[in-house]
């Protein structure tokens, strides 16, 4: 099969499509025939070297969506039995440095990372959601923010987590405060920010920041003393400072979460945007088109 690659780490150029074995399903796996899967900054990071791997040839793709081609033993507890060959299915694959990603004809991801695949949009809009929106939801549960009580600043709230974000917040019923370019005011409004913002903030104090758009300690100074300040890169977030607790989401695969968030997809709750699909040996141009900045919506590989 055919999979992409980075050998050694640098720009687009790095990325390669290689052939390799088709993997086979363990014991509470399964393997998954991909219809689509999306391009993330993450892998823009893995391919520059950010998080290690020298000398080693690591996949890349994190998001996948398409149909279950094998399942892996049954164990005591049944995990693989859950789903059956010809689903259609979506999934995390966690993990930056890993032999296989996503961007390939086949993987073999965790039974328990799968959710059945969203009713209402295609494979290649459902390839956008999983790691975007469990990001936005689980740095959500470490915030905590009390319903009705808490105001809360989302910058990047234009972006695929930022966006996620603002909307998972405003259906909590929090007052959620949008940052984002001009030009992008009335879609972060669209998805239920009582308040949005192109202009610095700094007149402003929030019981929580969620940080998608990674400004670090700019973001920070705009949490009020005591509060909570959460980045979405692991262990880049800033120091604490006046009290306020920082921390980063560190996502991890969640098929039953990941089950939740299809849901509100399909009752319209949520909403995916694509800006562009790549043939799978065109993944090079994509991390090209990436790294030029602007995209709104995710880049998405069909192989």
């Amino acid at each position: 099969m055919r999979a992409v690659v980075v050998n050694s780490f640098g720009g687009p150029e790095a990325v390669e499509v290689v052939e390799t074995e088709v993997p086979r399903p363990g014991a509470r796996q399964v393997r998954i025939k991909v219809a689509a899967a999306s391009l993330n900054p993450v892998d823009a990071g893995v391919r520059a070297g950010v998080f290690g791997g020298a000398g080693e040839r690591i996949g890349l793709g994190w998001d996948v969506a398409g149909t279950v081609d094998a399942v892996g033993a049954v164990d005591a507890a049944g995990a693989a039995g859950a789903w059956s060959v010809g689903a259609e299915v979506v999934a995390l694959h966690y993990g930056a440095v890993k032999p296989l990603g996503t961007h390939a004809e086949y993987v073999v991801v965790d039974a328990d990372a799968v959710a059945p695949a969203p009713a209402t949009v295609d494979a290649v809009h459902a390839a956008t959601l999983p790691l975007n929106a469990l990001t936005a939801a689980q740095a959500l549960d470490r915030l905590e923010p009390a319903v009705g009580r808490s105001s809360l600043l989302v910058t990047g709230a234009a972006g695929a987590v930022g966006g996620y974000a603002v909307r998972l917040a405003a259906r909590r019923g929090i007052a959620v405060t949008g940052l984002a370019r001009e030009g992008d005011e009335e879609f972060v409004r669209s998805l239920g920010a009582r308040h949005v913002t192109s202009d610095a903030v700094a007149d402003r104090e929030f019981d929580a920041v969620l940080d998608a758009a990674v400004l670090g300690e700019l973001a920070l100074a705009w949490v009020r003393d005591g509060g909570r300040y959460i980045g979405v890169i692991p262990h880049a977030e800033p120091a604490s400072v006046r009290g306020v607790e920082t921390g980063a989401v560190e996502v991890s695969a969640d098929g039953a979460r990941l089950a939740e968030l299809v849901r509100l997809l399909d009752e319209g709750v949520l909403t995916t945007r694509v800006a562009e699909t790549y043939a799978l040996e065109d993944a090079a141009k994509a991390h090209a088109r990436l790294d030029e900045g602007g995209v709104r919506g995710r880049l998405v590989l069909v192989p």
